[in-house]
């Protein structure tokens, strides 16, 4: 800069000196001639403007060869549209709607276990038989009473259809054979509670009881049996988000102990809020057909509730705040080659994700901003590109 004043000195002489052959500024002011005054000051303008660009070359030759003149070095990047997804993260534990210990209808001996831990079963498939304590004899009594009412009734309604015999006898008759052929069918339905069979296809997880133990209805576990294939996690969310997450959302499930990750999609979203910690349940249906995935397995979830499809995303860490509190980054304007100055754009910002974060207002498709160096710099201040992101 010293070299800058020692310059304009010189110029401002030597303009001086060239003026006095002329006509110096007091003997102008004397003549107190008001067209003479205004000529005066124009030539002066004049030679004014003429240094001001001299001094900018003079100016812009020195920062570039003068080592003790220091000029921020940045990096920029283009600010563009691209898709922005945020995320609800949440923790939640995988159950499936099949899991279930099977307890007898029958109280007697377990008499037969047909099946074993880990076996896959059919639904209806025979688990087990309960010893019947001779309902299968009463049985076979009831039948032949009900073949004897049966063909007693035939006959008696042989002879009513001939007019023969009382209206009484044939509906006794009848009766008597309705009435066999019920309790047939109670004993028939009382004995096959003594069959355990499996309610639904899936997996013998566990034989509870084992064959000749005495077993009572509602009291005794025989079997867990679970179905891996339909299975879902559950998740509570916080009712703030309770217009945001409707089934369909797509998930992104985490499993970190089977290091295994699938996307998914919410199968329903609660109407209830639980007033205790101000929840509601989320369901989120997965595929497992490989049975990798168990019941009660912790799944970390990423679950889309806010999509723009034409955000400006900017890192987070090039924001500054003012003693107002509002938000600002640094653009770039006056570029020449890789020089330019930087600018002060306020800004309004949205939601986070990671390291990035939307904005709002403020910043225009491909506007150039400040990356590298944005701490460091001043509005108006002259700035060196480095690269160009």
């Amino acid at each position: 800069m010293k070299h800058i004043y020692s310059l304009l000195a010189i110029a401002l002489v030597l303009s001086s000196c060239g003026s006095e052959k002329k006509q110096s500024v007091e003997d102008v002011i004397a003549t107190n001639n008001l067209e003479l005054i205004h000529q005066k000051k124009a030539e002066l303008e004049t030679i004014e403007q003429e240094l001001a660009g001299q001094l900018k070359l003079l100016e812009t030759k020195i920062k570039e060869i003068d080592p003790l003149e220091k000029i921020p070095l940045i990096t920029t990047f283009e600010a563009k549209h691209s898709v922005f997804q945020h995320y609800v993260e949440l923790q939640g534990n995988v159950d499936t709607k099949q899991n279930i210990v099977i307890y007898p209808e029958y109280s007697g001996v377990l008499s037969n276990v047909y099946v074993k831990e880990g076996q896959r079963v059919t639904k209806g498939q025979s688990l087990a038989k309960i010893d019947d304590g001779g309902l299968n004899q009463q049985l076979a009594q009831l039948k032949i009473q009900t073949a004897l009412a049966k063909t007693t009734f035939e006959r008696q309604e042989r002879l009513w259809n001939q007019k023969i015999g009382s209206e009484i006898q044939y509906l006794q008759a009848k009766a008597n054979y309705d009435a066999q052929e019920q309790a047939v069918g109670q004993l028939q339905q009382q004995l096959s509670k003594t069959i355990v069979r499996a309610p639904f296809s899936g997996t013998i997880d566990d034989v509870i009881t084992e064959q000749g133990s005495v077993v009572s209805p509602g009291q005794s576990q025989l079997f867990r049996i679970v179905n891996l294939q339909d299975m879902y996690i559950e998740t509570d969310v916080p009712e703030r988000y309770i217009t945001e997450l409707a089934p369909g959302k797509d998930v992104k499930v985490d499993f970190p102990i089977l290091n295994k990750q699938i996307d998914a999609k919410v199968r329903q979203a609660g109407n209830f809020i639980n007033p205790s910690n101000r929840t509601f349940k989320v369901e989120i249906a997965i595929d497992n057909k490989d049975r990798s995935i168990k019941p009660n397995l912790t799944a970390k979830l990423k679950i889309n509730d806010y999509t723009n499809n034409s955000a400006i995303l900017i890192p987070q860490s090039i924001i500054s705040e003012n003693a107002e509190g509002k938000q600002y980054v640094y653009s770039i304007s006056d570029k020449t080659d890789n020089q330019a100055k930087a600018k002060r754009v306020f800004i309004e910002t949205g939601k986070t994700q990671g390291d990035y974060i939307e904005i709002l207002s403020g910043l225009e498709n491909g506007s150039e901003i400040i990356n590298e160096g944005a701490r460091s710099v001043k509005d108006g201040q002259s700035v060196k590109i480095l690269n160009i992101e």
